[in-house]
């Protein structure tokens, strides 16, 4: 193992026990160090000077990266050369105070109602069907991450009884949000027949959501599944779970107008955040102010 990996190594591991960082953003920040230490080439990381950073920002741009993804690349960078410095094995942090390059915003595009309803309307009572069923009710009921869905235990079941659910989310942080009438129903129908994909394992997966082999169901074919369905339909290509969880943002959104409701239904920590998955522009957000903030009412 070469010394930039051990550091990268040492690094990550902290990130994953001491601040609770999750797996996927662990996978992530081992990408874009791997990108770091392949332009890096045979120099030394600590020999990194802020022209280098720069250089290699470029050179990913002219790739094909996206600002929004440079943006993540140098807030691994950066983070990983604070760490370096407090420990003392590097001089400077050459990423400090660099930023990505602005890319146009694009936002994830929303399914109609109508394209909801008919994504969700029933294609069989199989087992498989009513799995699937259960998962993208309570993706649209609930607006769950795809990673806080299929990290779901059949011990959820009493919650979800009682309307409710508790998610493991972002940064460890745990959130309760709603669970709709449909997402129940379609819940009790898949966990009535679960035990029949169990016996595969021998009875001992917690997992709510089971593949075929008994074991917990993939991320990978949660998002294959949502898209077969889709196509079926005829509906967008390219249906995955977070455009699920945009459609229950925009839709509550459209319905209740209730903004701060919203954000804490998502996970959110920033407002911001959940102004871009609800497509608020400037105005509409005027228009909430002025009707809440009690300096803005009219008398």
């Amino acid at each position: 193992m070469t010394a930039a990996a051990g550091r990268i190594d040492a690094w990550l591991a902290e990130l994953a026990g001491q601040r609770r960082q999750s797996a996927h953003t662990i996978a992530a920040y081992r990408r874009d160090l791997a990108l770091l230490v392949e332009l890096t080439g045979t120099a030394a990381l600590d020999t990194l000077e802020s022209h280098h950073i720069r250089r290699f920002v470029a050179q990913l741009h002219a790739r094909g990266l996206s600002g929004r993804s440079l943006a993540r690349v140098l807030s691994a960078w950066r983070g990983f050369y604070r760490w370096l410095g407090l420990r003392g094995e590097a001089p400077q942090n050459p990423v400090a105070g660099l930023r990505p390059p602005k890319s146009p915003k694009a936002l994830p595009r929303a399914l109609s109602p109508d394209e909801a309803n008919a994504l969700l309307e029933p294609t069989g009572d199989d087992l498989l069907d009513l799995r699937d069923q259960a998962i993208f009710e309570l993706f649209y009921s609930s607006g769950l991450r795809l990673a806080e869905l299929d990290g779901l235990d059949v011990n959820c079941l009493a919650d979800v009884a009682a309307g409710e659910i508790r998610v493991l989310g972002k940064r460890g942080k745990t959130r309760i949000v709603p669970v709709g009438a449909k997402a129940r129903e379609a819940i009790a129908a898949w966990a009535a027949r679960r035990g029949e994909l169990l016996k595969a394992a021998n009875g001992d997966e917690t997992a709510l959501f089971l593949g075929r082999n008994g074991r917990r169901l993939s991320m990978r074919t949660i998002q294959s599944r949502l898209k077969r369905r889709a196509l079926l339909l005829g509906l967008p290509t390219h249906v995955h779970p977070h455009m699920l969880r945009h459609s229950f943002a925009s839709h509550v959104l459209q319905s209740s107008g209730d903004l701060r409701a919203v954000q804490e239904m998502l996970g959110h920590a920033s407002i911001a955040s959940t102004q871009v998955y609800t497509h608020l522009d400037f105005q509409h957000l005027a228009k909430v102010y002025d009707a809440a903030h009690p300096r803005a009412k009219k008398k």
